[in-house]
């Protein structure tokens, strides 16, 4: 795979020593997250990035599937060693992905944002999803995963997802999968450098700029199967989320939340504040 379009990225920052991609692509796999699983590269210094037309067994967060019709989307996983990132900073791995992914979205359309914790929105329908899995070692992440699948050129989605879009519905043409998949790979290396250079503020600041409803009221789910309106505030570097709650005597109580103690309802928003 050609690498112009990163070395043009890549000037622009001022790392001396970049990881340097590997590409793989598989007609089909069960799953580009468990294929490289298995895999090691040569060396730590390369970034392994593992695409497929089709998986037969493609993951989401937990127990989701991850719809795709075959040869139409962009579904990668992307294998490599973070160098001395402890493991109580490893949520800063999923905002520079996300935020990778944006950056290359937001060359093709506009209004894209972050979903905590890390899904792409395109306005209110979800545009990718990621799987993130990380081994630790002595205090330190010592390998990391990233699945990402992206709808690309899908026109009919026919699972019960309930607000899935495709660039082809954005843009009304289809997009170069090859293409797009460089364009985040090339985002991603420069995102993981600096997070590797440890300038973690300014990959939260930025992600915090990104996130979708932030500082708007909207309908959430607890586990317990009630629903509260709170208002987003942001995400804290452990990765929980802060929501807000009105109270009766005009303050806001905020809470913090893990992933999967709260859900966002995509059926129902609130327009006032």
């Amino acid at each position: 795979m050609e690498n112009g379009y990163i070395c043009s990225i890549i000037t622009h920052t001022d790392s001396l020593q970049m990881l340097v991609p590997e590409y793989i692509h598989l007609d089909q796999t069960a799953s580009t997250n468990t294929w490289l699983k298995s895999y090691e590269p040569s060396d730590d210094g390369k970034l392994t990035v593992v695409s497929t037309d089709y998986q037969t067994a493609g993951r989401g967060q937990g127990t989701n599937s991850w719809e795709s019709e075959a040869g139409r989307n962009l579904l990668f996983s992307v294998l490599f060693h973070p160098q001395q990132l402890p493991a109580r900073e490893q949520f800063i791995l999923s905002m520079a992905n996300a935020l990778a992914i944006k950056a290359a979205l937001d060359e093709l359309t506009d209004d894209i944002s972050i979903k905590w914790p890390n899904d792409i929105y395109w306005r209110d329908s979800k545009l990718c999803g990621t799987l993130i899995e990380a081994t630790l070692r002595h205090g330190l992440v010592d390998r990391c995963i990233v699945g990402t699948g992206i709808n690309v050129n899908q026109r009919l989605f026919t699972s019960d997802a309930p607000n899935p879009v495709s660039l082809w519905q954005i843009l009304g043409h289809e997009a170069d999968r090859k293409e797009l998949l460089e364009r985040v790979v090339a985002h991603l290396i420069i995102y993981i450098d600096m997070a590797e250079q440890g300038q973690w503020q300014l990959i939260r600041t930025r992600y915090h700029e990104a996130l979708y409803l932030l500082g708007k009221p909207h309908r959430y789910r607890l586990p317990d199967g009630t629903e509260h309106i709170y208002r987003l505030e942001g995400v804290a570097p452990d990765g929980h989320v802060q929501l807000s709650e009105a109270l009766a005597d005009g303050s806001r109580q905020v809470r913090s939340f893990a992933f999967k103690e709260v859900a966002l309802c995509t059926d129902s928003t609130i327009n006032n504040t």
